[in-house]
Parts: structure tokens; C-alpha cells; sequence
């Protein structure tokens, strides 16, 4: 029974050192993950720097000039002389009005001047010969008279001829329509064989001048009043800055222009304004009636703290949020208030000053409290 009992306590004694070796190991297991890696997380410092604050305003484009052709003499339209919605030039001609009418009256009244030339000569060689004489008696006061009185009449008919030749003249000419100013235009509303009268209503076609070309834009007189005031400041912009135009589709307009407010007309039923802003349109790329945004610089923030838009979330109520990396190296979270958006970026009005490190990579990653390591993140401007 003793060697029994010898082999008992020897397989005890190697069991206990088996337990032993496999709590310690268990135990450095269980500190190893207590430590986990620091996860890395890629970060922007940011800093103060000068800031132009925008304001966006709402327009519609319109032409600077607008004209509606129309006939001024009556007539068969024989031809139009323009392609519809190309660009005509002021003078250039648009349609031709049968003349022939007015060729014959034009004819008729040369020949009338002609007669009355003619009648006036006779009547002042007569007036010439009467001065003439020697004998004043040869010819009687009444003869005399007469011949002049014929005279200055026929003067009077050569002035009126004269009249009605430069009249007919003026309506053979308008038998040739012309565009009175230089833009685009539009369709033609008559066709050729139409007859067209003077002093229609309906317009032959409709011309555009669209270079430059307004941005009419309707703002609240409030609105206005502030838009004025920061702009007469002396450390905010001044009202001639260029302002720059996005067009329907968010793209930006690559001519800039200038904002006029001599313009300004105070709508009593609405309380609204209208100002305007005028464009460079060489191309002929903005039509008239195109909604558009006006965006018209407001002021400079000298110390304006602009954070990238991906680093900054929005909780459930909406408030803006921020992760920054502390001067522990850890994470903390920030409530921050954003203002207007500037390119990629917010406007940061409060939660966050220079010199924070703001995570915008690797967020989700990280909660509050955690240890991390920082990186400069590459982000594309």
C-alpha cells in the first residue's frame, strides 16, 4: 500500500504545478488585452486665417436690351433675310416688304417736283424781265403782281414736292426691315407671302441683347439694408468686389461680375427690392429667364476658423459634432455651431479655436476617451 501511495501524492504535485502554469498563463493573456494598440486616426490642426463671408441671392436672368420688330409701311412680306436665333447686328437687314408700290409713288412725286421746278423757272425768268425793262409802264401793277404771286407759288410747290419725294423715299426704305439694335433673335412669327401693316401689334420677330447681361434679384428691403451697411464699412468689402453667379445646375459661372445697386425699386405690396448685377456674356451662354444664385461677397473675418465639412457630424437633435485629439492623445468630443459652407469647408463660429486637432479620418472608428495616435490626413483642397 506505501508505493501506492507514494505514486498518489507525485501525480498530485505534478497536477498542482500543471494548474499553476496554466492560471499564468492565462493571467498574461488576460493583461495583453487589457492594452490593446493604439488606433491610428488621421487629423487636421486647425488655424485662423482671414475669411470672406458670402451671401447668396436669388435672380433671374434678363437681356439688357430688348427690341420688337415690327413693319412700319404695309405690304406682302417677299422674303426674310436672317436665320432664326442667330446674331444680327443694328442696320442689318431682317425682311423685304414688296416695294414696288412704294417705287411708283416715289416716281410719281420726283415727276410732280420736276413740274414744279419747271413752273417756278418760267415764272422767275418772267419776274426777271419785268425787272428788266426800261419802261416801268409797259407792264401794268397788276401783271406784275400776278407774275410774282405765280412765282412764290411755284416755290411753294417745289418745297412740297420736295416733301413728299423724301417721304416716299422713307417709306420705300422701310420696305427693307432692319434690326434697330445688335443681339440674338428670335423666331420669325411671319413667313414669306404674309401681309404685314404698319403699326401692328404682333411682332415679325424679337431681338435680345444678351452681352452684357442682368441678373434682376429680389431681396427682402431688410436684407438689403444690412447687405448695404456691411458693405459700406470700412473693414468689409466694398460694393464694386466681383461677384460670382451659379447657375441652375450648381456650377459656377466663370466670368464674374458686379453688383448695381442704382437700380433699386421698393415694391410697397411685397416689401421687396429688386437690385442688379451685370455679367460679361461674350458667348452667349446665359439666356434670359434662367434662375440663378448671385453669390455677392458680405465681409472678412480675420480670424475665421474653417474646419473640413467630413470632419464635422451632426447628432440626433442636429447639433453640430467634432472629435479632436487632446493634448493626452486622446479623443474628445465637441458640440460645435457652424455657419456658411466655403468651398469643402464650414465656418466654424464656436466649439472650436486654432491649434485643435481635428480628426477626419478614422472617426468612426474611435469613441470619447480613447487613446489614439494622431496623423497629418492628406486631404484634397
Amino acid at each position: 500500500m506505501r508505493p501506492n501511495v507514494h505514486n498518489f501524492a507525485q501525480n498530485l504535485a505534478m497536477a498542482s504545478a500543471l494548474a499553476l502554469a496554466t492560471v499564468s498563463l492565462a493571467g498574461c493573456g488576460q493583461k495583453q488585452e487589457m492594452t490593446p494598440p493604439e488606433t491610428e486616426v488621421g487629423i487636421v490642426t486647425l488655424k485662423a486665417e482671414p475669411v470672406t463671408v458670402t451671401t447668396s441671392l436669388s435672380g433671374r436672368t434678363n437681356a439688357v436690351a430688348t427690341a420688337e420688330v415690327r413693319p412700319q409701311v404695309d405690304g406682302i412680306i417677299k422674303d426674310r433675310l436672317f436665320q432664326e436665333g442667330s446674331l444680327v447686328r443694328a442696320g442689318q437687314a431682317l425682311y423685304q416688304i414688296d416695294p414696288r408700290r412704294y417705287q411708283a409713288s416715289l416716281d410719281t412725286s420726283r415727276a410732280q417736283l420736276e413740274n414744279a421746278k419747271a413752273t417756278l423757272y418760267s415764272a422767275e425768268a418772267k419776274v426777271k424781265r419785268y425787272n428788266s425793262l426800261s419802261d416801268k409802264t409797259a407792264v401794268s401793277a397788276q401783271d406784275f403782281d400776278e407774275t410774282v404771286a405765280t412765282a412764290r407759288a411755284s416755290r411753294a410747290s417745289v418745297h412740297q414736292y420736295e416733301a413728299s419725294s423724301r417721304s416716299d423715299a422713307v417709306n420705300l426704305e422701310f420696305t427693307r426691315v432692319t434690326a434697330p439694335i445688335t443681339g440674338r433673335i428670335g423666331r420669325s412669327a411671319y413667313t414669306k407671302g404674309a401681309l404685314v401693316t404698319s403699326g401692328q401689334s404682333d411682332a415679325l420677330a424679337t431681338i435680345q441683347q444678351l452681352d452684357p447681361i442682368y441678373v434682376d434679384i429680389t431681396q427682402s428691403s431688410a436684407d438689403l439694408l444690412r447687405l448695404r451697411r456691411s458693405l459700406a464699412k470700412g473693414d468689409l468689402l466694398p460694393s464694386s468686389t466681383k461677384v460670382k453667379l451659379t447657375l441652375e445646375d450648381g456650377t459656377t459661372y466663370e466670368r464674374e461680375g458686379t453688383i448695381e445697386f442704382s437700380e433699386v425699386t421698393v415694391d410697397t405690396q411685397t416689401g421687396t427690392v429688386t437690385i442688379r448685377a451685370k455679367f460679361a456674356n461674350p458667348d452667349g451662354y446665359l439666356l434670359p429667364g434662367m434662375f440663378v444664385r448671385v453669390v455677392a461677397p458680405q465681409g472678412m473675418l480675420s480670424n475665421g476658423i474653417l474646419a473640413p465639412q467630413q470632419g464635422i457630424s451632426r447628432d440626433a437633435k442636429g447639433e453640430g459634432t467634432a472629435l479632436v485629439v487632446n493634448a493626452q492623445g486622446k479623443v474628445e468630443q465637441r458640440t460645435v455651431v457652424t455657419g456658411q459652407a466655403i468651398g469643402t469647408k464650414w465656418l466654424i463660429t464656436s466649439g472650436l479655436k486654432a491649434g485643435d486637432r481635428l480628426i477626419v479620418e478614422g472617426s468612426g472608428k474611435v469613441a470619447p476617451g480613447a487613446k489614439v495616435k494622431a496623423v497629418a490626413a492628406k486631404l484634397s483642397q
